[in-house]
């Protein structure tokens, strides 16, 4: 039979260790702000995922994919224009720069959340996982909202003057 000193033992777990912590270590640097899931109606096929990515490491920070038990699949987006229509189509990471950030918006990078297991529903909340390229995940509660129509504000319809100030 084999045995190990425990000298080796004790080496290889230390080393074990300082890898799970440099693996936490991305995620730790994330920061999210504004996270919201686009409110959908019942048979819509998709919605989209915004929020703002916050990186506060002298590092570059990639987002290589995403999960939510609110979709059967979860995707990476971004819109492209082609030949003067707006597309969106999947990508395979989402770059935070180092001590920069990365704005994920309508019209713009987005997690598109595809075949949705349950309605959602503003005042719902959905729970997302993000990915990051060293293996850590980042969790994220998002709640469902509304999203005004263009040139239409939460609150206030197009043009209308504030009722408080006239």
């Amino acid at each position: 039979m084999f045995k190990r000193p425990a000298h080796l033992l004790a080496v290889g777990l230390l080393s074990s260790l300082i890898g799970l912590n440099a693996m936490a270590e991305q995620a730790a640097e994330l920061d999210i702000e504004n996270p919201f899931v686009r409110e959908m109606p019942p048979t819509a096929p998709a919605t989209g995922a915004f929020m703002t990515l916050l990186n506060s490491s002298d590092q570059d920070i990639a987002i290589v994919s995403a999960q939510s038990d609110a979709a059967k699949k979860v995707e990476l987006h971004t819109h492209t224009h082609d030949n003067g229509v707006m597309r969106m189509r999947e990508i395979a990471e989402i770059l935070v720069p180092a001590m920069g950030q990365a704005e994920l918006k309508p019209g713009g990078l987005h997690i598109m959340l595809i075949n949705p297991t349950r309605a959602l529903k503003e005042g719902d909340e959905v729970r997302i996982v993000l990915t990051l390229q060293d293996g850590s995940n980042k969790e994220i509660i998002a709640p469902v909202r509304k999203i005004m129509g263009m040139g239409q504000h939460r609150g206030m319809g197009h043009g209308m003057k504030n009722m408080q100030n006239p």
